[in-house]
């Protein structure tokens, strides 16, 4: 890595690592170095491409399945999925945003920024979590869905379509950040297209006025959770696609084309799956070929294309942000393509991961979906409260100092998480105390957690800077 003095900020105040290399526009080209300050040279792209990086990535069928929960798991109608889907994808859509526009003033990726509460090592905690459900739990995820929809499409075995999926994905994922934005840019007419159709003809074959399951406000809050956690799966990801823009882009228009690009597909294609769903219960084959058996055969074809392809955009940018996480733990790898060759990594063991998922695709969908935001909700109540507080200061040189090490965060997001996980969790594998003594509570865990999260990181952070204070004050 690098410490040259390319420009990158104005009198930087403390210890910062430039990524070395040149990369510039080029598209065919491996990205070099790792989770380094972008150099303001190398700055290039405007907001708006944000809008197709963060819808393409959607337009797949882990998307669709989470609308097909709402009714099928939790036993919603049709219009009380609805309603959780937008209220939950508009909340997740919302902090993207927010998260996003602060990628052109840093440079640097979003499990980067998170070293300014966490602190260095305290970091490994979110930055962890985020490389294992990113370059490994959600590339799996998605990979299954591709290579199901592959199979479905072309009758090759499904192991022989993972493999292929997997290949398209580690290929893009690897050249890096140029190549991910082109692959969704050219990826969006087609999977725009196509499953605007296919959501079209799944609302007029539906039945809207059909009657739930008796799910209630238990149910409807699950889904909220869902809903929620989906699109705030990407959060953590958000200013490694933002930090190469330059560092006058416009913050407002940056957060709102990255926002609306995760609101707008996540909402639109959940509320085809609980469309589906009231057109005819899912039987006993893959999850991908029931949603396409609802189509006329052409357009089932199209759409099976475009979840495979949907699914090579969602992996790019899990593998992508994975490595990128990985290398935000502080980990020391001296070599040029350090970020591409733990994508490879990460690619290599999401794949094993995926074969062994391939048979039983449906229960292992609903399990990873649920449980998403359980980690997200409290790093984002830590993330935002220190925003708030350390707003106005000078923060570029906090994110190297490898002796910048508060309490606060990683405190705070392990008491948020310990108090939401085991009271609130309402899923197939855990029931929390609280659900299960009042089922109609539903699931609030990530409410709770981040909530609870928040409360104590503002104590801990107030307490710490009193004292710190105090300290320097006797030294004086």
């Amino acid at each position: 890595m690098s410490t040259t003095t390319r420009p990158y900020a104005p009198e930087p105040a403390g210890p910062v690592e430039v990524r070395e290399g040149h990369y510039g526009t080029k598209v065919a080209a491996v990205e070099p170095g790792g989770a380094e300050v972008v150099p303001d040279d190398e700055r290039h792209g405007s907001p708006v491409q944000l809008f197709w990086t963060w819808t393409s990535p959607n337009l797949e069928f882990a998307t669709v399945f989470v609308g097909v929960l709402g009714l099928l798991a939790f036993g919603l109608s049709f219009w009380q999925a609805v309603a959780a889907i937008l209220l939950g994808s508009a909340l997740g859509g919302i902090t993207h945003g927010v998260l996003s526009a602060r990628g052109p003033s840093f440079g640097v990726p979003q499990m980067v920024l998170s070293r300014l509460p966490f602190g260095f090592r305290g970091n490994v905690l979110p930055a962890g979590l985020n490389a294992l459900t990113a370059g490994i739990g959600w590339f799996a995820v998605n990979s299954v869905s591709g290579a199901l929809a592959l199979g479905s499409l072309t009758d090759l075995p499904n192991s022989l379509c993972l493999c292929i999926i997997v290949a398209a994905q580690l290929a893009v994922a690897f050249l890096g950040h140029n190549m991910v934005h082109a692959f969704e840019r050219y990826a969006f007419p087609l999977l725009a297209v196509v499953f605007a159709v296919t959501t079209v003809v799944i609302l007029a074959k539906s039945h809207p006025g059909a009657h739930g399951g008796g799910g209630g406000i238990g149910g409807f809050l699950v889904l909220l959770g869902a809903t929620f956690g989906y699109a705030a799966g990407w959060n953590p990801y958000a200013s490694d696609y933002t930090r190469y823009l330059p560092r006058s882009a416009d913050r407002v228009k940056v957060g709102l084309y990255a926002g609306l690009g995760v609101f707008v597909s996540c909402s639109v294609l959940e509320i085809a799956g609980a469309a589906s769903m009231t057109i005819g219960a899912y039987g006993s084959g893959s999850p991908t070929s029931e949603f396409t058996s609802h189509l006329p055969t052409l357009l089932a074809k199209l759409t099976l294309l475009c979840i495979a392809i949907g699914a090579v955009s969602a992996n790019a940018i899990n593998i992508y942000s994975g490595s990128m996480s990985f290398l935000a733990l502080g980990v020391r790898l001296p070599l040029a393509l350090r970020r591409a060759i733990v994508a490879v990594g990460f690619g290599a063991i999401g794949f094993v991961l995926a074969l062994t998922s391939l048979d039983d695709a449906g229960a292992k969908y609903e399990n990873f979906l649920l449980i998403i935001a359980y980690w997200i909700g409290p790093w984002l109540g830590v993330f935002f409260a220190d925003q708030w507080l350390r707003r106005g200061g000078r923060l570029e040189g906090l994110l190297f100092d490898r002796t910048h090490n508060p309490l606060a965060g990683w405190l705070a997001m392990a008491v948020g998480m310990a108090v939401s996980i085991p009271l609130f969790s309402n899923q197939t594998k855990y029931v929390g105390v609280v659900p299960d003594h009042a089922p109609k509570v539903g699931d609030l865990t990530f409410e709770v957690g981040f909530v609870v999260s928040l409360a104590v990181y503002v104590a801990v952070h107030t307490w710490e800077t009193r004292r710190s204070r105090t300290t320097s004050a006797s030294a004086a």
